[in-house]
């Protein structure tokens, strides 16, 4: 967590804490089952996971590694998005702002994230070493 100010911690947590709310209010809207319904329901599943780990939570014995490997795909794509969109608004414009702080917010995410998988991996490499 110390390779982020707390300024950038409580941004990312502001932000993600946003993006689910709205995820939630437009995954209400959609028929269970759907693609896009799953679609927001993975995505919801992993911002969950950022957001515990921006809180700095042990989520160790709540996800496996699995579940943290499928929510990097969910995160790298909302980067992705938001990438291929900021570009459309000026630098420095209100939109490309907005979209530049969800990035940020879903970069410190997806290192979290990554951070969690690489100490669950060296934790199953120390027991099985013993």
């Amino acid at each position: 967590m110390s390779k982020y100010t707390k300024k950038e911690i409580g941004d990312a947590l502001i932000t993600v804490s946003f993006v689910i709310s709205r995820c939630e209010k437009a995954q209400s809207k959609l028929a269970p089952g759907t693609p896009a319904h799953t679609l927001l329901k993975n995505r919801i599943k992993a911002l969950i996971i950022s957001k515990s780990l921006i809180n700095n939570e042990d989520i160790t014995d709540i996800y496996n590694n699995e579940e943290l490997v499928k929510a990097l795909k969910p995160i790298c794509s909302i980067i992705s998005k938001c990438e291929k969109a900021r570009i459309k608004f000026e630098k420095g414009s209100s939109d490309y702002l907005r979209f530049e702080n969800l990035i940020k917010a879903m970069e410190i995410s997806k290192s979290l994230i990554e951070d969690e998988i690489s100490k669950k991996r060296i934790i199953i490499s120390k027991n099985y070493a013993n």
